[in-house]
């Protein structure tokens, strides 16, 4: 099988992190952030080795995977490090593992599946409703670690971890509501029923974007369903995964329930694709690595959801409300540095209202405050890595070789690292490259249209369809053009439009299956059809079972509505 090229890390090895005293609260570490202090890239690099010292005091920042329940290190000893990418820095170094391990995870996930499979769903509700208390309880750290881990602005990570425990909360609400069916059977001595039963072991594959609400929105439902899960997380981010693996412990979800491993991000993905135990693979990230995981889950018939890459449009009519379209634009292209994977990655603005969008849009992206993540007022932070700059940088140059016009920013920031200066881009076709691969940067490509039909023409010429907005004040017009648009979200009038309460996927190859909402807990269970024969039964007796049952399931509802 051929290896997977899940991440571009380098293997280091060195000591684990030593404890400090104490956490302070996210108030405490802006004043300190405000405070008088050396130069600025000093100044972030104290306030990053403080934060990741207050969380470790917490107990929250783990280094060691999670196998049946118990922490454990690579079996080699090796570690890999993690970086805090508006520093360079690192911040500590966790256990790499690899195929081993993964075996080992494997084998614990398969043996806790007999017993949770069986928990009733009001015992799997409580246990998950624990774990969403337990993960509020803790948001000022767990954003702290998203922040120190990823980038993006505090305040974002809040919202985070708001968005992501909310997949939890709903799961554990959901689990009650995973029903059956019956079916009027062809013969009237026959009874047809539908039973809901859960996949099995869940392998899931999260990225580095989001690294708490990528893993709840796959472990919620699958824990749900009664599935028990292997994640395994980015290695650029694996600290929330450790974080929130924690305190799911801590909420009493038995052990070899949920299992963490990360390290040698082939070795892993073979081995979770090569064991017949693993009966699902849930992975968000590359449409590049979504095929090789579709590809080689084929070996053993696994069962795959994916989410994949984006190449969001967002279409604004000369009609639209100028002040909606621009901050709604904003909120679509900017959020997290432009690092997900429906940030629209082309503006297309209709002739008419074009230049004054351009200026409009120019205006409201010259305000952003760029910096550390932990540093007030700050709405935009560093990008993941090097990488992912030079990614940007090469997009840029192709557009403006071929024609393009960047209206503002352009280059990466004085404050050097991996900052990159919110940029618009103008004058962009279909034909340059910013326009057929996805960005995933702070980078706004504008583009022209006259018609709604070339609109329509230019958003659907693409091999995604995840995200798409519209900015119009026409109702008619909202209707035609949402049906017309290939794509799997559509926000109209809203630049934000992620939420646990709804299906979130993608048309084409951005990817296959649904998460969140009562949708998303179909990609965790299995549809069994029992036929039943009454033979030698007579009509009294069914008569008799059926007052008997009813009994029973009125009596359960008493006391879950007790509870």
């Amino acid at each position: 099988m051929a290896a997977l090229n899940l991440s571009r890390m380098a293997l280091r090895s060195s000591k684990p992190l030593s404890r400090p005293s104490h956490l302070l609260s996210v108030r405490l570490q802006m004043q300190m952030m405000q405070s008088s202090s050396p130069p600025l890239t000093r100044k972030m690099s104290m306030d990053a080795q403080n934060v990741a010292s207050l969380i470790n005091s917490s107990g929250l920042l783990r280094t060691q995977g999670l196998i049946g329940g118990k922490w454990s290190d690579a079996y080699d000893g090796k570690t890999i490090k993690v970086y805090n990418p508006a520093t360079g820095e690192s911040i500590v170094d966790v256990a790499c593992m690899g195929g081993r391990e993964t075996n080992d995870a494997i084998s614990a996930a398969y043996d806790a599946y007999r017993s949770w499979s069986k928990t009733t769903a009001a015992e799997r509700s409580k246990f998950l409703r624990k774990w969403y208390d337990l993960l509020m309880v803790h948001k000022e750290e767990l954003a702290q670690l998203i922040t120190l881990e990823q980038g993006k602005p505090l305040k974002e990570s809040m919202g985070e971890i708001n968005y992501g425990a909310g997949f939890i909360e709903f799961a554990a609400e959901e689990a009650k509501r995973i029903y059956g069916d019956i079916i009027p059977a062809p013969l009237s001595d026959r009874r047809l029923f539908v039973l809901k039963q859960p996949v099995g072991v869940v392998g899931a594959i999260t990225p580095w974007n989001f690294p708490l609400a990528m893993i709840t929105r796959k472990v919620g439902p699958a824990l749900a369903c009664g599935c028990t899960v292997l994640i395994k997380p980015s290695e650029l981010t694996p600290l929330t995964a450790l974080a929130a693996a924690e305190l799911s412990i801590q909420a009493g979800i038995p052990a070899g329930v949920v299992n963490v491993v990360m390290g040698n991000a082939p070795d892993i993905g073979n081995a979770l694709l090569a064991s017949p135990q693993v009966r699902k693979i849930t992975f968000t990230g590359s449409t590049a690595v979504g095929k090789k995981l579709m590809a080689g889950s084929a070996e053993t018939v696994k069962k795959v959801s994916l989410e994949l890459g984006g190449n969001a449009p967002c279409i604004v009519f000369d009609d639209a409300d100028l002040d909606v379209a621009v901050k709604g634009t904003l909120a679509a292209k900017f959020r997290n540095s432009g690092q997900t994977c429906v940030c629209a990655n082309r503006i297309i603005v209709q002739e008419g209202i074009y230049e004054k969008f351009a200026n409009a849009l120019r205006d409201a992206v010259q305000n952003m405050k760029v910096g550390d993540g932990f540093s007030e007022d700050v709405v935009q932070g560093p990008l993941i890595n090097e990488a992912a700059v030079k990614k940007v940088e090469s997009l840029i140059h192709d557009a403006t070789s071929k024609g393009a016009k960047v209206i503002l920013g352009g280059k990466r920031h004085s404050l050097g690292f991996t900052f990159y200066e919110p940029t618009v881009i103008g004058d962009v076709d279909s034909d340059m490259r910013i326009s057929r691969e996805e960005v995933f940067g702070p980078v706004a490509p504008l583009l022209r249209f006259k018609t709604e039909e070339d609109a329509i023409r230019i958003a659907n010429d693409t091999n995604a369809g995840l995200g798409s907005y519209i900015f119009t004040n026409s109702i008619q017009r909202s209707w035609r053009v949402a049906e017309a648009l290939e794509y799997g979200l559509v926000g109209v009038n809203e630049g934000v439009i992620s939420t646990e309460v709804a299906p979130f996927g993608g048309f084409k190859q951005s990817g296959l299956g649904r998460e969140g909402s009562k949708y998303g807990m179909d990609e965790y269970l299995e549809d069994v059809y029992q036929m039943q024969f009454a033979q030698g039964v007579s009509i009294v007796s069914i008569v008799k079972h059926g007052y008997a049952f009813a009994l029973g399931v009125l009596m359960l509802h008493v006391k879950l509505y007790i509870e």
